[in-house]
């Protein structure tokens, strides 16, 4: 097996999203802009309600998926076209916006600690028109794989070493995305497919892993590691563990245009999602 290693790390940047939510923009900056499939990454994190109660309330997507995961807390979610339910602490969203939508998310409390992620997804060409869909899961039908040693795999997207599978299916990019906590001083290894782009990204505590050179390094508390290609990612958590994300994905290997809301593949095609949107011609 050919080891994954570290080829940068990043601190993210301190950013204001939807209706003033404080939150921290890990993938999406100036830092590193994308990691093709992956266009960016926020994480949403406070215990002072006016940093979060302002929500995101309804705006439109096209063009690609996002993706929210909730560690803590609790947000309501309502579309156009009638979607609407709560995501609790340890369930996922996964809406394919396609050829457009509007919803929006907003905190359901008042108080408490309010922390997840949202991670944005592409779509290729042939499916940025497609109509839009959900796949929401619970915390109880987000797998949780438990080992003797006290490692905890929660597993969105993907197959775990041990066979444990995650509910999300999505053919586009065939995504890895799991929340992995490990007590200290514990290995872990985890077979990706080799021409799958992949990062981490540590939520707790710290991990150590090679990087190009062979040197071990340390990956710290909210800091995203890129990997290099490779078969498997084969690294040990610090002194007091450590929680992360792992996530990889198929690369499209297409031109990106943005525009605010919608990501397509040309300027044309992003000038006409926001004529369309104008125009009242999303769902």
């Amino acid at each position: 097996m050919t080891n994954r290693s570290l080829v940068q790390h990043y601190p993210g940047i301190k950013a204001f999203d939807g209706a003033g939510v404080k939150l921290t923009r890990i993938l999406g900056s100036p830092q590193i802009d994308m990691l093709d499939p992956f266009l960016l990454l926020d994480c949403f994190e406070s215990d002072e309600p006016n940093d979060y109660l302002g929500g995101f309330p309804t705006h439109p997507h096209r063009g690609f998926e996002t993706v929210t995961y909730l560690l803590n807390g609790r947000m309501k979610h309502k579309d156009s076209v009638g979607n609407e339910g709560v995501i609790e602490a340890g369930g996922v969203q996964w809406m394919t916006a396609g050829k457009g939508i509007l919803h929006s998310e907003m905190p359901e409390q008042e108080e408490g600690l309010l922390k997840g992620f949202q991670l944005w997804v592409n779509l290729p060409a042939s499916a940025k028109m497609i109509e839009p869909a959900y796949q929401e899961y619970s915390p109880e039908t987000t797998p949780i794989e438990r080992h003797e040693n006290g490692t905890e795999i929660r597993v969105i997207a993907g197959e775990t070493n041990q066979g444990t599978f995650g509910p999300v299916v999505n053919h586009y990019t065939s995504p890895t995305y799991m929340d992995i906590r490990l007590p200290a001083h514990a290995d872990f290894e985890q077979k990706l497919p080799m021409d799958h782009n992949a990062f981490l990204y540590v939520i707790e505590g710290d991990v150590n892993l090679s990087d190009a050179q062979g040197d071990t390094r340390t990956l710290n508390t909210r800091q995203l590691g890129v990997l290099t290609k490779g078969d498997q990612v084969s690294l040990k958590s610090g002194n007091d563990g450590a929680q992360f994300l792992l996530i990889a994905g198929q690369p499209l290997n297409e031109p990106v245009a943005r525009g605010g809301p919608f990501v397509m593949n040309t300027k044309a095609e992003i000038l006409q999602a926001f004529n369309d949107f104008n125009r009242g011609d999303f769902s």
